[in-house]
């Protein structure tokens, strides 16, 4: 049984347990106090050229995303999100149980678009009785999205255009960021993201590491006080450096980027056989994710080798499944599905 259920799966990336091992004998600052962690954080302010940026570890992304929007948030205050949003879908109600709703945008393909937003806003701040409803406070996004799609540097800045023009920030969820970075149709880049958000975060769980999320900051009106709040929810680990030293392996010789190309490679190479055998795709396969459209009958049948997530009834006879190609996955083993899907 071969799992295709999410990219996280398997443990880390080798150099990553190489570079961990070196560093058994030492002891180190607590806190993210430690010279790991500073190094870093001067690495990840080179590749942003941005030096008013500030990095921030987490254990996971809904611990990155609960810190970071409660960060933001007033009491009277909810956050913008796609309905299909990790915040909204997947983080049983982690927003909602700090007190902030989730006003969500409905969106077909993931993404949600500053026109939306500015309309939610303006409905708002334009209703005689605005104090009798939840404010939005912040725009959150995801790249890429939750079915795959990702966000082109026009939308981008377009979002934060009608972000800063209702004096509220962009926060983009980065779980798989670097698929977003090396996808075919990718045209940012991290300098890009310094510029084009408030506050993302880069993955690493998803993304060839232990665990752990590397959230950036990138003005200092959202860095004050942060530690505090990251301490009081638990969030400001001890050992940062355990998570500092994964994030310099991902970021030294360009590792997170050969990671999110072999993922993408995998995917583009997987969706392009698929689609010569006429298999339909309940979106456009952009990233690691990939979404075929296949009978139920043909589901059963692969279960039997192969473990995946069944992600949308399409019709009576047909669902959309989600294949998650993963930095250990081989061309083996898509073969060996791919064999299977087409099998008669």
């Amino acid at each position: 049984m071969y799992s295709f259920t999410n990219d996280y799966s398997e443990m880390c990336h080798p150099l990553i347990l190489e570079n961990i091992s070196k560093c058994l004998n030492n002891q180190y600052g607590g806190y993210s106090s430690d010279s790991i962690f500073k190094a870093l954080n001067q690495k990840i302010i080179k590749l942003l050229d941005n030096p008013e940026s500030q990095i921030y570890l987490f254990s996971g992304g809904t611990q990155t995303n609960l810190v970071t929007i409660k960060s933001v948030l007033q009491p009277y205050q909810g956050v913008i999100s796609a309905d299909t949003g990790h915040i909204s879908t997947h983080e049983t109600g982690a927003i909602e149980a700090c007190g902030h709703k989730i006003l969500t945008i409905p969106s077909s393909d993931g993404k949600i678009y500053a026109q939306e937003v500015a309309k939610l806003c303006q409905s708002h701040f334009e209703d005689p009785n605005f104090e009798h409803t939840v404010q939005p406070g912040m725009v959150y996004i995801s790249n890429p999205t939750e079915v795959g799609t990702i966000y082109k540097k026009s939308e981008l800045e377009a979002l934060i255009k009608v972000c800063h023009q209702y004096h509220i920030p962009l926060f983009l969820d980065g779980a798989r960021l670097a698929t977003a970075l090396t996808s075919k149709e990718n045209d940012i880049d991290f300098k890009d993201l310094a510029k084009l958000t408030d506050m993302f975060y880069i993955g690493g769980t998803k993304c060839g590491a232990l665990f752990g999320e590397c959230l950036v900051i990138n003005s200092p009106k959202y860095q004050k006080n942060f530690r505090y709040i990251m301490k009081q929810k638990g969030a400001l680990m001890a050992k940062g450096f355990v998570m500092a030293t994964q994030f310099d392996t991902l970021f030294t010789d360009g590792l997170y980027f050969k990671i999110g190309q072999h993922e993408n490679d995998l995917a583009n190479y997987f969706s392009a056989q698929l689609q010569s055998h006429a298999v339909k795709m309940f979106q456009p396969q952009a990233t690691n994710q990939i979404f075929p459209i296949l009978t139920n009958s043909k589901i059963n049948d692969l279960k039997t080798n192969f473990d995946f997530q069944i992600w949308e009834k399409i019709s009576a006879d047909t669902s959309a499944i989600r294949i998650c190609i993963s930095f250990m996955t081989t061309k083996s083993v898509v073969d060996q599905l791919i064999a299977a899907i087409i099998k008669e």
